[in-house]
């Protein structure tokens, strides 16, 4: 399904981003979409807005009084359309499309790096600047401690992984060795 959610949302993500791009709010576009996507996966809200027995009015005018504050005029049109199309579901997967397609434009890539130990900000910062080095992006450092590693670290990037860890190292002799 959710191969589906990202077919059916790419389309909408590709517009969105294609306007943001062009009145020159990718940042405003970026928050909207984060928040109204926080909406529609809120634990109370979900079965309201999978419910077909709600009115599309009902439902439309409802999220528009909820998001009132935190969107414009175009982020109001893109939940009428949405609503309209039966698509408000896959809104998690165009907000998801939307930041890699801005990503992309920025020239940014989300690294997450996990460890055996806590990172120092020292050390955070010689991993981001060799993978911006290795992939000519700016790179955001995320990280998570991990003592299952016992030592180094694994890196995740987009679709590059670095297994620099001990307990990947063991596994790779394992599989060699056939155990």
């Amino acid at each position: 399904m959710a191969g589906e959610a990202t077919t059916i949302a790419r389309p909408y993500a590709e517009a969105v981003f294609a306007r943001a791009e062009e009145t020159g709010k990718l940042d405003l576009w970026a928050d909207m979409l984060s928040f109204l996507s926080s909406v529609i996966e809120d634990e109370t809200m979900a079965p309201v807005v999978g419910n077909p027995l709600i009115e599309r009015k009902a439902l439309t005018e409802m999220l528009l009084e909820i998001a009132a504050e935190q969107i414009d005029d175009e982020g109001a049109n893109l939940i009428k359309v949405l609503i309209q199309n039966g698509r408000l579901t896959v809104l998690p997967a165009i907000n998801t499309l939307f930041e890699q397609l801005k990503a992309d434009k920025e020239r940014i890539i989300q690294a997450h790096v996990t460890s055996a130990y806590a990172l120092q900000p020292a050390q955070q910062k010689l991993i981001a600047d060799a993978l911006k080095a290795k992939l000519g992006r700016d790179v955001i450092i995320t990280s998570e401690k991990n003592a299952d590693l016992i030592g180094g670290v694994h890196i995740r990037a987009g679709d590059m992984v670095i297994d620099g860890s001990v307990r990947g190292k063991l596994q790779q002799l394992a599989n060699e060795l056939g155990i």
